[in-house]
């Protein structure tokens, strides 16, 4: 990604992002340029939420049965599965050729970290809770996008995001009886799924979508299956096919993600995971009968609210950059 003009430099949250000046291989210069149209990339973030919120209720469901090592070993071999022809080398979709296979595999491994704990703490957790806990992902993202991607974050920006883990300090009421110590896991998933978007970002125009995923499917699924054999359980073909959908929905999901992150700061997007709190709860009240009290829907209103103002700031700064486009050089 280029550096802005001058007279656009002067937007809330640039993102001067440097690429390696060598060039990439012919394969992967083919990758579509990251450009800024945040309002795309936040559409993209939603519809994830959708695939990515089944796609946790489903494991919620089969750890009840299975080791949270075996649900990842299967979710993680259906995305490999699915990605199977781009690892062809006849294939004409073929997209192992990469000039950044160090930044692939630390993604593949935060990914599948993300995963696995997570699923971890379902065991323990309601899946609401769960979910909302783990949206202090957006908090971890602001951070590490500073120091690793180079973005500025406007005083409003951390305000709003601030609020959004708020609320999710709401949900979780630590210090009472209410918090259940198992709220670490997805805590620690968080961290390794912030990871996973800055690593996503950082690869941004420089690699294709199907690179990225090709990728972390290999690297999950080598990583899960060497740990599998300890915890084996014999899966019954009901537990097969609610994992072949696990994988299925996650991977759609992921892909979606990996697209949103080409139009949009990860700062800027990130918040806008907190739908999916909106989309776990329905399903857990429809499949396990847990209805949201009033803390949870209280903690809830604050993450919308984080949500909204981060859309309003983006919707001024973008009204802010078309002023400073117009404006005639007092040199011309």
């Amino acid at each position: 990604m280029t550096p802005p003009p001058a007279a656009v430099a002067a937007r809330l949250d640039s993102v001067p992002l440097s690429l390696p000046a060598k060039t990439a291989p012919a394969a992967t210069s083919k990758a579509p340029a990251r450009t800024d149209r945040p309002f795309k990339g936040i559409a993209l973030i939603l519809l994830s939420t959708v695939f990515l919120g089944t796609s946790d209720v489903t494991a919620k469901y089969l750890s009840s049965t299975l080791p949270s090592i075996e649900i990842a070993w299967i979710r993680f071999l259906v995305f490999a599965m699915i990605m199977t022809p781009a690892m062809l080398p006849g294939s004409p979709l073929f997209a192992l050729r990469s000039s950044r296979p160090g930044l692939h595999v630390l993604r593949g491994a935060a990914l599948l970290g993300s995963s696995l704990i997570f699923i971890t703490g379902l065991g323990f957790l309601p899946i609401a809770e769960a979910s909302a806990t783990s949206f202090v992902s957006p908090l971890f993202v602001t951070a590490l996008s500073i120091a690793f991607l180079g973005e500025r974050v406007g005083m409003r920006r951390w305000i709003a995001t601030a609020v959004g883990l708020a609320g999710v300090f709401i949900i979780l009421r630590p210090g009472t009886s209410a918090f259940h110590p198992a709220a670490i896991f997805p805590i620690v998933s968080a961290l390794a799924w912030a990871a996973t978007l800055i690593l996503t970002r950082m690869m941004s125009g420089s690699e294709r979508p199907i690179t990225v995923m090709t990728y972390s499917s290999i690297v999950g699924v080598a990583i899960v299956s060497a740990l599998v054999p300890f915890v084996w359980v014999t899966p019954s073909w009901h537990d097969i096919m609610f994992g072949i959908l696990i994988g299925v929905a996650s991977t759609v999901g992921q892909w979606i993600v990996v697209l949103a992150f080409r139009y949009g700061d990860a700062s800027v997007l990130a918040p806008f995971s907190y739908t999916q709190l909106l989309w776990v709860s329905i399903l857990g009240f429809l499949i396990f009968g847990e209805v949201p009290d009033r803390w949870t829907i209280l903690g809830a209103g604050f993450i919308v609210a984080s949500g909204l103002y981060t859309a309003h700031r983006e919707r001024v700064r973008r009204s802010q950059l078309l002023t400073v486009a117009s404006e005639p050089s007092p040199n011309a």
